[in-house]
């Protein structure tokens, strides 16, 4: 009898130390005492879209914040905690970043927040985190409104006030264009960047032919591309993202349009390429990040991340990993509390970082303090780096 029970105890040990190991089961007691709240996990929340027609974008975060956590967790974590991400998909949704953002504000283990991915899904959500006192940081947000919204918000990303000059120095000083038609997702982050490009445009001695505005689940370009050819453009300048923008230029190309295509660059994608197939040949775009950059900082990265992967990084998985590791380095240096987020990324000097070398910010416009941008042509299916006098356009 007393076998039975030996036997029965260790069988029901057995299974309940499996089902615990597997977060299937919680014990009714513990013999080590409460948690130590000096090892829980630190977390960050991110609001981004991992389901929708964003969701390209979400999948190369994840693996940028994934490759940053085994990182910063193999060396010590913060202060010996885990750091760790709570990933909520808004499909970049207003309506949904909006419920995200009172979700995190309403749980005091989240330090901070990261995301979404468009301008406009995050700059919904900017009152709730300003009013929680919780950090947004939109490490893809280029709307050059989207820091204005309060102490709480900053980013790393390239302003639109300065990206779109930056393109404009691409497609009229080194490419040479002088009339140039643009294609632009009608929101408000086009119509910002639509009306910037314009402005340095001209400012650089070229004119701005045509503007044709579209919506985001739009498919069919055509009538679009019947004005576009109309004002004679000697270049066509694309403000999208990576699926419009390998549409339109599919289609500006069965057209019969073989002007220069230079787009903004959030078309820097590998989608974009695999959407595009051969109609993108050619396409010339900008951005802050390019694995063929041989800097030490940049290879060490792109060892790691391709050891991992088994492919190349692009920029939106580096800039999702800078941005962990840059909140990483700001927590571990000022601590955890909410307030000491905000004040850390006003002081933080020199914060290493894959994409511009080192950080340090701008308190005025929590904005990163001279960023830097490479040009880009898509060479025989890839991206590669404009070398001028090679791939310069021609009419």
């Amino acid at each position: 009898m007393l076998d039975l029970i030996l036997r029965s105890t260790a069988l029901v040990a057995g299974t309940l130390s499996l089902l615990t190991a597997l977060g299937l089961a919680q014990p009714a007691f513990s013999q080590t005492g409460p948690a130590d709240p000096a090892k829980d996990p630190v977390v960050l929340g991110v609001s981004g879209p991992l389901t929708g027609q964003y969701a390209q974008y979400g999948a190369q975060w994840q693996r940028g914040f994934d490759l940053a956590l085994e990182q910063v967790n193999g060396s010590g974590g913060i202060q010996g905690r885990p750091l760790r991400v709570q990933f909520e998909d808004s499909q970049s949704d207003p309506k949904q970043t909006v419920a995200i953002a009172r979700k995190f504000v309403a749980d005091s283990r989240i330090v901070a927040e990261l995301g979404d991915f468009t301008s406009a899904a995050s700059m919904a959500a900017s009152p709730i985190y300003q009013n929680g006192g919780l950090v947004q940081f939109g490490f893809t947000n280029s709307h050059p409104d989207f820091t204005r919204g309060g102490d709480f918000v900053w980013s790393n990303a390239l302003n639109q006030a300065e990206e779109m000059p930056v393109l404009a120095d691409y497609a009229v000083t080194a490419l040479g264009l002088k009339r140039v038609a643009l294609l632009f997702i009608n929101n408000d982050w086009g119509r910002t960047s639509k009306d910037l490009f314009a402005k340095a445009a001209k400012e650089r001695g070229a004119e701005v032919v045509g503007a044709e505005g579209y919506l985001a689940d739009e498919k069919d370009f055509r009538s679009a591309l019947v004005r576009v050819r109309d004002t004679k453009p000697d270049g066509i300048v694309l403000v999208s993202y990576y699926a419009d923008g390998a549409q339109i230029t599919r289609q500006l190309r069965e057209a019969g349009l073989t002007q220069p295509v230079v787009a903004a660059g959030s078309v820097y994608s590998p989608k974009f390429l695999e959407l595009g197939a051969a109609a993108v040949e050619g396409v010339h775009t900008t951005t802050p990040f390019f694995p063929g950059d041989p800097r030490p900082e940049v290879q060490t990265f792109v060892k790691a991340y391709t050891a991992k992967y088994g492919l190349e990084p692009d920029a939106y998985s580096s800039r999702a990993y800078d941005a962990l590791v840059l909140l990483a380095t700001v927590i571990r240096q000022n601590g955890t509390d909410r307030t000491a987020v905000r004040d850390g990324l006003a002081t933080v000097k020199d914060a290493p970082s894959v994409v511009y070398g080192t950080v340090r910010f701008d308190p005025q416009t929590r904005r990163v303090d001279k960023p830097l941008s490479t040009r880009l042509v898509v060479k025989n299916g890839a991206f590669a780096l404009w070398e001028p006098g090679t791939t310069k356009a021609s009419n």
